[in-house]
């Protein structure tokens, strides 16, 4: 009877152990000042024109947003909307001179408290620097 048990436990330590699948990774690439009909993958009227078939395969094997919108028409303000959460009447970043303190910087911190490793890279265009995450190489001059 104990062998029953010991194996009957032993069967569920290994099944619990396996089962528990890893995080999956996440990379969240955010363009700017473009419309839906300007990439491929959601079917617009310039998939012809211009196909996006990295993004495509992204979106493929991804996931897709088909129901997201921005508050904002310029992109300091709608990207900090992204990464505080809140919208700019809020965070206080209205226009192209706004800026997202260290600190505030939402999305990064909540990503690290959850054990992700953070990175910034490419146009930041928020004037304070991109500290809340783990690294982050943005371009020059923004």
């Amino acid at each position: 009877m104990s062998k029953i048990v010991t194996l009957a436990c032993l069967l569920i330590l290994s099944a619990s152990a396996t089962a528990a699948d890893p995080r999956p990774n996440i990379l969240y690439i955010m363009s700017d000042d473009h419309a839906a009909h300007g990439i491929s993958a959601y079917g617009g009227q310039l998939a012809q024109v211009a196909p996006t078939p990295n993004i495509d395969r992204l979106a493929k094997e991804g996931a897709l947003f088909t129901n997201a919108f921005c508050t904002n028409s310029i992109c300091a303000p709608s990207r900090a909307c992204v990464l505080t959460g809140q919208y700019d009447h809020i965070n206080g970043a209205f226009d192209l001179s706004g800026r997202v303190a260290p600190g505030k910087q939402m999305l990064a911190i909540q990503m690290k408290k959850a054990g992700y490793q953070t990175a910034m890279v490419g146009k930041w265009h928020l004037k304070a620097e991109p500290a809340d995450f783990d690294y982050y190489c943005v371009l020059p001059g923004q």
